[in-house]
């Protein structure tokens, strides 16, 4: 195992701490969520000032203290998509619900540089996602694209 490997699974254990320690308990919650990794493959220019400060305007960087783990949300795919304008970088994909009903559907992203060192994460989040519904989302990364290596991504939500 890599030191920026190491790293990595460190930053990402203390996030999700972090994340269930603000969860607190939800009924129908799987505990913490499981990330899957992604791969950036994009080279592009950064935001102008213009642009990052209505990116800033869009993205989502706190979660909601509900939301959890749960079966019923599967991340059914997901990859790294540089956007025109304001967007640039992006993770984009699809979820769905195979169970009941859900209040809130959320997608956590987290980012990391080329050594492993991690940037930060962002979010996307739906509401009123039915069983059998399928959620195209979109989450909006603030870092240019030359300056993220990786990342990783989890779906859950709040039942309803």
């Amino acid at each position: 195992m890599t030191l920026a490997t190491s790293r990595r699974r460190l930053l990402a254990a203390v996030g999700a701490g972090t994340a269930t320690a603000l969860a607190g308990c939800s009924d129908g919650g799987g505990g913490d969520p499981t990330y899957e990794d992604g791969e950036i493959d994009a080279d592009g220019e950064g935001r102008s000032v213009e642009e990052l400060i209505a990116a800033e305007g869009v993205a989502i960087t706190s979660p909601h203290q509900s939301a959890t783990a749960l079966e019923a949300i599967e991340l059914r795919e997901h990859e790294f998509v540089l956007e025109d304008g304001y967007l640039g970088s992006t993770v984009q994909g699809v979820v769905e619900n195979t169970g009941d009903p859900i209040d809130i559907a959320e997608v956590r992203v987290r980012v990391y540089d080329d050594a492993g060192d991690y940037l930060g994460w962002y979010l996307a989040r739906a509401g009123d996602l039915d069983g059998g519904e399928r959620w195209s989302f979109t989450v909006v990364v603030l870092q240019a694209p030359t300056a993220i290596a990786s990342y990783d991504i989890a779906a859950l939500g709040t039942p309803s």
